[in-house]
Parts: structure tokens; sequence; C-alpha cells
């Protein structure tokens, strides 16, 4: 696995971006991006530099994708990236050796599936609450599509966990403390104790595997780092 870090260099990505998110890369995805697909990447560092966790939004049930991956897709919508699936067709062309076409093979098709974010070469899926075996897929489908020449890079945006579930439970305890005592509920409304959604440790273990190929591949994830400073209310 060729990790590398070239989001930390300031050339690539803001330092005032870099300090509200975690990341992970591999094969140089960060400068790969920037380099290959310099309008795609300026889109990610604005989303990055502009969306913080409101907690409100945050610290409220959403299943499998809530109002935070629903809000990052609509940021990234607007800056033209779209959902898509990307089949793949192969098709096996046969010449003679001066150059003559004799035949060809059937064609292979390759589904794919639906991805959050697609624009030009580049697939970006927001795994925020979803099973961690979404990841799986996911990694599989990103290194095929880049060894099948259609996918220059791929992001994914998930969370930090531990570091997230701190901070929520110091600012649900901030709250509780500001109701009366016969309302309080220590409970906190969204689970972050559960270690089966996918999530920046369960992306880092897979990636570390080997997955990837030569897949260059950017995980951001959003931590404690990434609250806009604000209390629940």
């Amino acid at each position: 696995m060729f990790q590398t870090f070239t989001y930390d260099d300031p050339k690539v990505l803001p330092p005032e971006t870099r300090t509200h998110w975690e990341f992970m890369e591999t094969s140089s995805a960060a400068a790969v991006l920037q380099a290959v697909c310099p309008n795609e990447w300026r889109d990610v560092v604005h989303v990055l530099s502009t969306y913080r966790l409101r907690p409100p939004v945050w610290l409220k049930p959403g299943g499998n994708r809530g109002d935070i991956a629903t809000e990052i897709d609509k940021s990234f919508a607007e800056q033209g990236w779209c959902e898509a699936r990307l089949n793949l067709e192969t098709k096996g062309l046969l010449y003679s050796k001066d150059d003559k076409e004799i035949g060809e093979l059937p064609t292979v098709r390759q589904e794919g599936y639906l991805v959050d974010n697609f624009k030009n070469r580049v697939v970006l899926d927001v795994e925020g609450n979803a099973k961690d075996g979404n990841l799986d897929r996911d990694l599989a489908a990103y290194r095929s599509w880049h060894e099948a020449g259609v996918l220059s890079a791929a992001i994914v945006i998930t969370k930090d966990r531990l570091p997230l579930l701190d901070l929520a439970r110091r600012l649900w305890k901030d709250y509780q403390e500001t109701l009366p005592i016969d309302q309080r509920d220590c409970k906190l409304p969204i689970d972050l104790g559960t270690s089966t959604t996918t999530t920046f440790d369960k992306a880092q273990m897979r990636v570390r595997r080997g997955v990837m190929g030569t897949c260059p591949l950017l995980i951001v994830a959003a931590s404690d780092k990434t609250w806009d400073g604000t209390p629940y209310r």
C-alpha cells in the first residue's frame, strides 16, 4: 500500500482547510486531483473549506444517509456533481497481422452501482453512517474503474468516530444542564458507540490491506475539528 501525504502540502490543500478534517491518501491522491482534475479539486476544497458540523443537524438521528450526508451531497450538486451509476463495457477486437479487423468477441458488461457524486473522472462517496461493508464495495469498485482507465481518483468522506463521540458527549452534557432535572436525558440522540458503521479507522484498515492497487484514493473524515464551535440548542 503506497500511502502518501500530499494533502499536507499547502500548495495542494490550504492549511486552513487541512486543520478542520482528518485525511489519509494513497498514490498522492490530493496532488493527482489538483494536477489532473483541477476544477473538481477546486470543488472539493471549496466544500471542505465551508462545511462545518452544526450540532442541531449533526446530533439528530438520520439512518444511513442523514442530514450531514444530504447537506454535503447538496454542496457538491451545486458545483455540478451528480449521483450516477458507472457501468463498464469491454469489447475484444481481432486483427490480422496486416492490421485488418477480422472479428470481435462478445461484449462483456460490468454493472456498477449508484455513487453519491461523480464529475469528470472523479467519484466521491459520503459514507457517514452506512454499514461498514459498504466500504468493501466502494473500494473494490474504485480500483476496478481506475484499472479500466475511466477513473482518475476517488474520494470517501466519512467520520472519525471516537473524537466525535467525545465531542457529542460534551455538547449533550452542556445542553442537558440547561434543562429542568425531570426533563434531562443522558442518552445521546445519535449512536456513535457502534463499531459496525463506516468510519475513518475502518476505511484506513481496509486500505492498508492493499485493496486499492494503484488507484489514488483520498479519505476525508469529519472530527471534533470539523465542529462549527456552537453549542447544541
